[in-house]
């Protein structure tokens, strides 16, 4: 059985690994994930410590076993600047172990915060992604994200997806 709890500071390095796995098996795909640098172990490290002491990082478990990890934020002003304030969640650094692929451990946790974000009265749930990366794309399409627009920011030229969480959103 799926579970998803908060990361805590004990948790840093298993998240730093979860997601430098990733990104290491997109690179060597020919898909880079991050922007150079970015998975370089001192700056992801310094990164998910912050956002661990924020309480912003999760993990997904399967029996027990660290499966995934996700970021949830409430705001999200450098990917999401033109959207109201406190209407949506917002998911980053989705990334699964590749042990663990294809068994249903994304979709739990996108189930999991869209059900969080409607507990919070939150219309909805949105994310971003390499808009170059078709794959990835058809998962959360399939998933019933609904493609919001495209945008530059900074090194990233991200697709933007929301997934309505109330009637009429």
């Amino acid at each position: 059985m799926i579970s998803i709890r908060q990361a805590n500071a004990a948790d840093a390095t298993c998240i730093v690994d979860i997601l430098r796995e990733a990104a290491l098996w997109l690179e060597g795909q020919g898909i880079p994930m991050w922007a150079e640098g970015e998975i370089m172990p001192q700056r992801i490290i310094d990164d998910v410590s912050r956002s661990v002491e924020g309480g912003t990082f999760y993990l997904a478990e399967l029996d027990g076993e660290s499966a995934g990890v996700f970021r949830l934020q409430l705001e999200d002003e450098r990917f999401w600047p033109d959207v109201p304030a406190g209407e949506s969640v917002f998911v980053h650094r989705l990334a699964v172990r590749r042990k663990f692929a294809g068994r249903g451990i994304s979709t739990a946790i996108l189930d999991w915060v869209a059900q969080r974000g409607r507990e919070m009265g939150r219309k909805y749930l949105r994310l971003d992604c390499e808009a170059s990366r078709p794959r990835l794309r058809a998962i959360y399409e399939r998933f019933g994200f609904r493609h919001h627009s495209d945008r530059q920011v900074g090194p990233y030229y991200v697709a933007r997806y929301e997934y309505p969480l109330s009637p009429g959103a």
